[in-house]
């Protein structure tokens, strides 16, 4: 039993009343909640003094905090942690979300990463939060590989797996590209990579061009080199990390503070740090995980917390992870369902493609 857990066991009906609409209140809005307001609420009569007692007796456990002098009391991490393990009660999808997200994977897009993308955003927009969401690392064999130029400064990169899985990678090639070291590029690429996985490939075409350096055009040679720089990153032991809704989390902290603390989260994030993290996090037990505040080193200067459920293949094992970031006040209730059921249909559309 955690330190939380036995708190509310040790709590009287009237204190854990308290408690549960204080913290109910502070998710709804975002703001302390003062005794008068609670007099309104209870299902006992009782005396904002009666109240005030009450809720020093819970500052005094740690599971209420004073922000200001006049002001009520909001949840400490210690508070939210006891309510979310004990009291808190997550209601059924609603059906206007399960049907935004059934939405998003209903489309036969063969393009996993675009599929994936595509969830990041949905997750991001229902829950207003910023949502992550870990594409399963790449095991299958390379079927083919192609260069397509999108104009002088892009370039597409369209990579086809054994397994039928196509991702396409947008990069900047190097000056001067022509149709022609676009095709040897990719000739030489096939050469090599043909039944070999990424992180193969990645090996196998560095010993080639340092072996076969004069026989490769030099224009092809560092179009090959640009386009190994899209799958330096994957290999065993990491994967890609989708991120979304970032504006959300900013919008919703207008401290300076906040504010850094935010920015300095999302830079970890884009510089892909503590992604094995994160992945270990939702491999350590079936269904949804809570996060809250420093619980986790990952999103601890932020003060943010993270719903995350791992999603699964065929075999019953974990292949990646969709999650919501927030502020602690999120609505827990109402997020769980929306990550469950959409680590679950990922999980299940995946599984259909192999």
């Amino acid at each position: 039993m955690t330190d939380a857990s036995k708190l509310l066991a040790e709590m009287n009906d009237r204190s854990r009343e308290v408690f549960r609409r204080v913290v109910e209140g502070y998710l709804a809005t975002g703001d302390p909640v003062g005794s008068r307001t609670l007099t309104r609420t209870m299902s006992e009569k009782l005396s904002a003094a009666t109240i005030r007692n009450v809720m020093q007796d819970l500052e005094h456990l740690g599971l209420l905090g004073h922000p200001h002098v006049s002001a009520g009391r909001v949840p400490t991490q210690l508070g939210l942690r006891m309510f979310v393990d004990g009291l808190l009660e997550v209601g059924d999808l609603d059906r206007e979300d399960r049907e935004r997200i059934d939405a998003t994977l209903a489309d036969n897009e063969r393009d996993v990463g675009a599929l994936l993308d595509r969830v990041g955003s949905v997750l991001s927009t229902i829950t207003k939060g910023a949502s992550l969401v870990l594409a399963p690392k790449r095991d299958a064999p390379v079927k083919h590989i192609d260069f397509v130029s999108l104009g002088p400064d892009r370039a597409l990169v369209v990579l086809v797996f054994a397994d039928g899985h196509v991702e396409n990678r947008v990069f900047t090639p190097p000056l001067g590209q022509t149709p022609s070291s676009l095709r040897e590029a990719a000739n030489f690429l096939n050469a090599v990579a043909a039944g070999k996985t990424l992180s193969e490939v990645r090996l196998a075409v560095e010993r080639e061009i340092a072996a076969r350096r004069q026989e490769l055009d030099s224009l092809a040679r560092t179009l090959v080199e640009s386009g190994l720089a899209l799958w330096q990153n994957a290999g065993e032991s990491s994967e890609r990390l989708i991120v979304r809704g970032r504006a959300n989390l900013i919008a919703g902290s207008p401290e300076a503070e906040e504010l850094e603390r935010v920015r300095a989260l999302f830079d970890d994030l884009e510089r892909k740090r503590d992604i094995a993290e994160f992945l270990a996090l939702a491999e350590e037990g079936e269904g949804v995980r809570i996060f809250i505040g420093s619980e986790n080193k990952l999103f601890s200067l932020s003060g943010s917390s993270l719903v995350v459920s791992p999603y699964m293949n065929a075999d019953r094992k974990v292949i990646g992870a969709v999650g919501v970031i927030g502020p602690t006040r999120l609505n827990y209730g109402r997020i769980v369902p929306i990550v469950d059921y959409t680590a679950q249909l990922v999980g299940r559309m995946l599984s259909d493609r192999t």
